[in-house]
């Protein structure tokens, strides 16, 4: 699938290693395989999203294998609700791609199907597209997705934002999104380190404009954690900033951490 300029919207094609729309705008193609579509006056600082030591907190505790049961219940969603003649499929807020590098597998027997990953940090996506060949993967904006109007067929955000009209724009009549939060008591354990207080989160379901909500349900699992990955975990979540260097001495002297893992899965259909 070809990429939409980010600047004029055209549609972008790929001459060797760069990508060109109509206007001239050019986007070279990284050695890795990926292409940056994130324009220096789209960014809100130097380098947005995930940095190195986050990357790699993400990648350490996600190749644990802790959060397999939430992408396997992800893949099974996709697989009942994908439309069978699905050609492009989107992981928003990708990271080292993980997840994505899980559904091109998963849905192989979709031959036609390409999986595409978007993230705004370049470190994450550079990572991910040397590690996982076999998916696409561009740095750009949640916020403007480099892609044509009704061109996707599918998207996942895993605490992705986006804007709810660009998923209007870009998803098909009848593809779906489906969604992952954090349901009631995610990482409860790990809060009390930090708040006095813990909140649970809300678990009311989000309302997307022009989407229909068609399937929902809730993953909830206790997780045992060493030292390494417990001080990962913190580090992949917002509490890091808040942590505490006693906290953060803690978990790393840990040779079991309990926490737990509390997912809502919910699936959206595009209407009419």
């Amino acid at each position: 699938m070809s990429y939409q300029c980010p600047l004029c919207h055209q549609l972008l094609t790929q001459q060797d290693k760069t990508w060109k729309c109509a206007n001239n705008h050019q986007f070279d193609q990284a050695k890795e395989g990926y292409v940056n579509l994130m324009p220096a006056h789209h960014k809100s600082s130097k380098n947005p999203g995930d940095n190195k030591e986050m990357m790699q907190a993400r990648r350490l505790f996600l190749d644990a294998g802790h959060y397999a049961p939430m992408r396997q219940q992800v893949i099974e969603k996709l697989e009942q609700h994908l439309p069978g003649n699905a050609e492009h499929l989107l992981d928003i807020g990708c990271g080292e791609g993980y997840y994505t590098s899980g559904f091109a597998a998963a849905l192989a027997e979709h031959p036609a199907l390409e999986v595409h990953g978007l993230d705004i940090s370049k470190v994450a996506v550079r990572y991910a597209a040397k590690r996982y060949p076999t998916c696409h993967f561009c740095v750009a904006s949640s916020h403007r997705l480099p892609f044509a109007d009704r061109s996707l067929d599918g998207m996942v955000r895993i605490y992705a934002p986006c804007k709810a009209e660009e998923l209007k724009r870009t998803v098909k009549l009848g593809g779906i999104i489906v969604t992952v939060t954090p349901a009631a008591r995610h990482l409860y354990q790990l809060k009390e380190l930090i708040y006095d207080g813990v909140r649970l989160h809300d678990m009311d379901p989000e309302i997307i404009d022009g989407f229909e909500l068609i399937d929902q349900s809730q993953l909830h699992y206790d997780m045992t954690l060493n030292g390494e990955e417990a001080t990962a975990l913190m580090q992949m979540t917002p509490f890091a900033w808040k942590t505490s260097d006693s906290v953060w001495q803690q978990l790393a002297a840990s040779e079991q951490f309990r926490c737990e893992a509390d997912f809502a899965i919910r699936v959206y259909q595009r209407q009419a």
